[in-house]
């Protein structure tokens, strides 16, 4: 019976390439999303990958959303945490909400996905959770106080929960793109994407594929010996 996995925010950019990776590589994969109803059946018609809404910031509809995969798909031996937003701002222009919104979702999204799905993990002896960080977490970012705070949150996190789960056959793992050729990074202005790439020292953006291709390995069975790492797939641009 093939293992089941859920990719929050799994129905673009690089939640999509993470998606259709693990289907490859022969995992019934379930896609959360979050907003777009229209996109979102758009991409099950392209990849005939079921998705599923929820909010990962609600601890309950965590729970609930992972129930309703479990009662349809079968037990989740893989979560892939790659759901996350920006509200971008120095910290004299960040709202409360701008600060409550990121890290509700970028990193305790992490921790409800990682509550609903750690017992049965623990219980069945295998589990692999990969979580999606970002080079913004490890190097920091002009006017992004928030969201590096929540990445960087996420590699401490997944340092953490690395450890409880070790003894159990579950793996914990983070990745830390640098910037990748998805929507977000093209609705960068050409001037100041030019200035980005011309410190990337391979002289290029990322493809979100190749993220995929990381992921998928951290989730197979030949992956059971690596946790409580952090993969900084940049291109160079900070070596951490």
């Amino acid at each position: 019976m093939a293992r089941v996995a859920v990719v929050t925010g799994g129905t673009r950019g690089i939640g999509e390439a993470i998606s259709l990776a693990l289907k490859e590589a022969g995992i019934t994969v379930a896609a959360n999303y979050a907003g777009n109803d229209e996109k979102a059946a758009a991409f099950t018609e392209r990849t005939g990958i079921k998705a599923y809404k929820w909010d990962v910031g609600d601890f309950d509809a965590c729970a609930a959303g992972v129930a309703q995969v479990e009662a349809e798909l079968g037990p989740v031996d893989i979560v892939v945490n790659n759901a996350g937003i920006t509200r971008d701002g120095t910290i004299l222009k960040m709202t409360r909400d701008m600060w409550e919104d990121v890290i509700r979702i970028n990193l305790g999204g992490c921790f409800n996905m990682a509550h609903a799905v750690f017992p049965g993990m623990r219980t069945r002896k295998w589990g692999r959770i990969v979580n999606i960080g970002s080079i913004n977490g490890q190097a920091g970012q002009y006017g992004q106080v928030n969201y590096a705070a929540a990445k960087s949150g996420i590699h401490g996190f997944t340092k953490a929960l690395a450890q409880e789960g070790a003894r159990f056959g579950v793996t914990v793992n983070a990745i830390a793109p640098g910037y990748i050729d998805t929507d977000m990074v093209a609705a960068v202005p050409t001037d100041v994407l030019e200035k980005i790439v011309a410190k990337i020292p391979v002289g290029r953006l990322g493809q979100a594929h190749e993220i995929a291709r990381a992921v998928a390995f951290l989730c197979a069975e030949e992956g059971g010996f690596v946790t409580g790492s952090t993969l900084s797939i940049n291109g160079g641009q900070h070596m951490y």
